[in-house]
């Protein structure tokens, strides 16, 4: 089975938190540790059969910030739950088109990136090293404000958010109907069984 393999692969997760708060710094920090957050990230990985070794940063921040990065990426003047910022050039997943984020470049778009640029070099990395992912930015008020409508308590809310950023990373997006149903799906079936201690 392939999954014996994919055990020997574990990412390499570098994690910042800055909320603007050092009390709730600790607080996120210990419910990371707990949650044991790099574990549900390799469970994400291997859900779609990510074989390769890898790298990410993931930065739990505060509503302040979320917006800024929002505003700038997304023109979107207002906290958001999660943002990913994928380094890929393409999909690292294999999976129907209507669920990548590549789907969306129209045709003319598509030979402009097909065709190298001279001003924009191609970046590989070598096989040696773990290939980057990219960054994942996650609100920690947004989070504990969803996890209060929703019901649930903000470590699942969390972790949830967590593996829809790797999901973004790796090639997935949400902004077709299909694509979104097949994220919650994956992300539910990952967290499915997961005993949250914090």
């Amino acid at each position: 089975m392939v999954e014996s393999d994919l055990k020997k692969v574990d990412p390499l997760v570098e994690i910042a938190i800055y909320t603007g708060d050092s009390a709730e710094d600790a607080v996120v920090e210990q419910l990371l540790e707990t949650l044991e957050a790099e574990e549900i990230i390799k469970r994400t990985l291997q859900a779609v059969r990510i074989q390769q070794p890898a790298t990410l940063t993931v930065m739990v921040t505060g509503d302040e910030e979320i917006t800024r990065l929002n505003r700038q990426f997304r023109q979107q003047d207002k906290p958001t739950d999660v943002l990913s910022f994928p380094l890929l050039d393409e999909p690292l997943v294999e999976a129907p088109a209507e669920y990548l984020w590549q789907s969306f470049i129209d045709e003319d778009e598509a030979e402009e990136f097909a065709e190298p640029s001279e001003s924009k070099p191609i970046f590989v990395t070598p096989a040696e090293l773990a290939t980057n992912l990219g960054d994942i930015a996650i609100s920690w008020p947004t989070v504990q404000r969803q996890a209060s409508a929703a019901g649930h308590d903000a470590a699942y809310e969390l972790l949830f958010l967590l593996c829809h950023g790797v999901l973004h990373l790796v090639g997935y997006d949400d902004q077709t109907e299909a694509g979104y149903t097949e994220m919650v799906r994956l992300q539910t079936e990952i967290l499915a069984g997961v005993a949250l201690k914090g």
